[in-house]
């Protein structure tokens, strides 16, 4: 059984606190119960990767904004955070071992690589706006974290030369798993990513074995789309 990280009777810091009522109230009761993944997150300062006009919302239950004036329209655009309980389960189902090289699509602010990197190897994260590349390349550069790198690129078209990769992650959803990117993985390895359309999207995680490739979908939830990946056609009447 997994303890909780701290008592908030011990906690002095409003933003210590803040920290810790997102991992005991949002995170854990989210299913998300690996010790090593909720140490993690008390770990990362979360607050170091929003921009200072939305460092109030870092440790709320919501997809925080990172570019512009108009959050909403950040959100609409991708040009965001996904929530902390959706970071935090994909990085416990993803079960990255420190041998792993891994493969970000869309780095935002460079929080989720951030995570990725402390557990993995190597860490590629591809973002294709050049001003939220600069971001997290600047984050995770202030965060001292080394084994992470932000290349400005299109996830869904441009050739990744370090590839294969034992892990791909998609901080963002699609309409369906990516074809090009399952053959990125090596054998044995997993993809994750959030799948479907509005109002329906599942985290679907995909294993590679040989030639086969095994999905699972292990829970719901609702993400900002990442750009250029295939859409369904409309239906024609």
């Amino acid at each position: 059984m997994n303890m909780p990280l701290n008592t908030s009777a011990n906690i002095s810091d409003p933003v210590a606190q803040a920290r810790y009522n997102m991992i005991e109230q949002q995170i854990r009761p989210w299913n998300v119960l690996d010790a090593d993944v909720l140490d993690l997150l008390a770990v990362v300062r979360r607050e170091d990767f929003v921009p200072p006009a939305y460092r109030s919302m870092a440790f709320m239950d919501i997809e925080v904004p990172l570019l512009g004036a108009n959050s909403e329209e950040a959100v609409r655009q991708g040009h965001s955070m996904l929530q902390p309980r959706v970071e935090a389960r994909i990085l416990q189902d993803l079960q990255i071992k420190p041998t792993d090289r891994v493969l970000e699509i869309g780095a935002g602010s460079g929080y989720m690589a951030a995570l990725l990197a402390h557990r993995a190897e190597r860490v590629v994260s591809l973002e294709i706006n050049p001003e939220l590349a600069e971001m997290a390349r600047e984050n995770l550069r202030d965060a001292g974290i080394q084994n992470a790198d932000v290349r400005q690129g299109d996830g869904a078209r441009d050739a990744v030369p370090d590839g294969p990769f034992d892990v791909i992650v998609l901080s963002g959803s699609v309409a369906e798993v990516p074809a090009a990117l399952l053959a990125l993985l090596k054998d044995g390895g997993r993809l994750g990513a959030i799948v479907g359309n509005d109002p329906v999207m599942r985290f679907t995680v995909t294993r590679r074995s040989g030639d086969r490739f095994e999905t699972t979908s292990p829970w719901d939830t609702i993400a900002p789309r990442l750009v250029n990946f295939p859409e369904p056609s409309g239906f024609t009447f």
